[in-house]
């Protein structure tokens, strides 16, 4: 019998459905997040994002960008309140700005899985330990509440992305050809996904990051996420 065979008949004893991410701030040493809210947020976000001359972080969201805080706190209240997605604003240690924003998406509490999508990085957020920290959170969110799989998709074009997933852990496992048609374009969609038994030791590779002793005195990092992701994968395999 194959493995694929073997794994498509697995059994999965006394399994539950697993309850909803809360929606309640999530708190670390260099970022909080907390619940989208239209109102304190989408001013900050409209500024941050702004420092992005070229707007090329709307890229690839199937949104955007506003011209205006106000028209997009309106397609906040429209879009981005509901219970899937569910959105967090990432927030700087210290000024307490909006410099970011996240989402759980298709959260399937029944079979035990759950996205991480809609990042939008403003240049303040990006390439910094905040940046990482907030994925941190979300996947330790995740799997402390039991779930299963957690996947990353994105345009196969989007390299950025397809980076991202890679240097956070993420395993690829195929492209759907042909997949949506955003702003006009073709999109092919990349998966990626980490399993629950993948996380105590990419866990251990996170934090052992995120240490302030990782970074110098000018936020710089000693060590490379990437390469404590990789080694905890090679034990894992």
């Amino acid at each position: 019998m194959s493995s694929a065979t073997r794994n498509r008949s697995e059994l999965v004893p006394n399994w539950t459905p697993r309850q909803r991410p809360a929606r309640a701030p999530l708190t670390g040493h260099w970022c909080t997040l907390e619940p989208l809210d239209p109102d304190l947020h989408a001013a900050q976000l409209h500024t941050a994002f702004a420092q992005d001359a070229s707007g090329s972080g709307w890229t690839y969201l199937p949104y955007g960008p506003f011209a205006d805080a106000d028209s997009y706190a309106d397609w906040m209240r429209v879009n981005a309140l509901g219970i899937d997605p569910q959105f967090f604003a990432v927030m700087e240690i210290g000024s307490g700005r909006a410099i970011g924003i996240v989402a759980f998406l298709r959260i399937e509490p029944a079979h035990g899985t759950i996205e991480i999508g809609h990042i939008h990085w403003s240049p303040i957020l990006q390439r910094t330990p905040a940046a990482t920290e907030a994925i941190f959170l979300l996947l330790d969110l995740v799997f402390a509440l039991g779930y299963r799989r957690c996947e990353w998709k994105c345009d196969a074009a989007n390299m950025p992305s397809r980076g991202a997933a890679a240097r956070f852990g993420f395993r690829f496992e195929g492209e759907f050809l042909q997949h949506m048609i955003v702003k006009g374009h073709n999109r092919d969609t990349t998966w990626f996904a980490i399993l629950d038994r993948e996380w105590p030791a990419l866990r251990a590779a996170y934090e052992s990051w995120l240490r302030v002793e990782n970074f110098d005195e000018r936020g710089r990092q000693r060590g490379r996420l990437a390469e404590a992701v990789s080694a905890a994968s090679s034990r894992e395999s």
